[in-house]
């Protein structure tokens, strides 16, 4: 089923190689094009046939294109929207993958030329690696997409978005941007700078002991410090918020520890599995 005439992916990366090879594998759209910054990226994307013409000018890769992906970091997506603006086919539809939304929506809603829409959407997959090496077909298949629609979103937009992702195996939420940004930042900003904390919280004396546990806990702390920057700096309020709520019961934990308090150190580490084991069903 064809969904899209020509999509245009602007970032060739993790998510936008995976999301070029997927789209390709279900006939979801007629062309794929791949813009990015460097020569070598795009040629790996036509390799590995995540795209199937590539272009370092944004401009000349969305001519042509009913459906614009910005799968960059989101620091970027400001300066490509201007960028891409003035040539953007009528009726064109825009969305990103970036893990925050409100003030991505709030940026980039008022520079849509009239008759085009963007839709903000979060894809909740990938892993810490980056890359096109890494991209893959399934890389969606069974996790959760997150579309945020605004008053400005039409209808049937939202239905050809939500039906994409859907095609791509997702289980589609629709939430607003803001629930977005305050739950993410719970489900995914605080737990990346936890695992960051936990990293540089290791002494070098200590280095030589780290096991399995140790890696598998901070596996997140492995990704792009530039990506994560531009994701805290466009949600800081809720990531604030987030890291004092866990710094709350982090300081209930200290205060047990250091009391030898063993049935409050007990019933924080039983709740914490129940809840584990509960949300790991799911």
């Amino acid at each position: 089923m064809t969904l899209w005439n020509q999509v245009t992916i602007i970032g060739t990366g993790l998510i936008g190689g995976s999301l070029g090879l997927a789209l390709k594998q279900r006939d979801l759209a007629g062309r794929i094009v791949g813009v990015g910054h460097r020569q070598s990226t795009l040629d790996e994307a036509l390799f590995r046939s995540a795209a199937d013409e590539v272009t370092l000018d944004p401009c000349e890769g969305v001519r042509g294109s009913d459906l614009v992906v910005l799968a960059t970091a989101i620091g970027l997506f400001e300066g490509i929207l201007r960028k891409i603006a003035g040539v953007l086919e009528p009726g064109a539809v825009v969305i990103d993958v970036g893990s925050t939304k409100a003030r991505v929506l709030g940026t980039l809603e008022p520079l849509m030329p009239e008759g085009c829409t963007f839709v903000g959407c979060h894809p909740i997959a990938g892993s810490e690696k980056r890359g096109i090496t890494h991209a893959r077909p399934d890389l969606f298949d069974g996790a959760t997409c997150v579309v945020t629609p605004t008053g400005r979103t039409p209808a049937d937009v939202l239905v050809r978005v939500v039906t994409t992702w859907q095609e791509l195996g997702m289980v589609v939420r629709q939430v607003s941007p803001e629930v977005h940004d305050r739950l993410l930042a719970q489900t995914s900003h605080l737990p990346h700078i936890v695992a960051s904390v936990l990293v540089r919280a290791v002494s070098e004396e200590a280095e030589p002991l780290m096991g399995p546990g140790w890696a598998d806990t901070t596996r997140v702390a492995g990704g792009d410090a530039a990506l994560w920057r531009d994701i805290m700096l466009s949600n800081a309020e809720e990531i604030a918020a987030a890291i004092e709520r866990f710094h709350d019961i982090l300081a209930d934990v200290r205060d047990a520890v250091r009391n030898s308090d063993a049935d409050a150190i007990e019933a924080h580490l039983a709740e914490a599995k129940r809840r584990r084991d509960h949300l790991a069903q799911r």
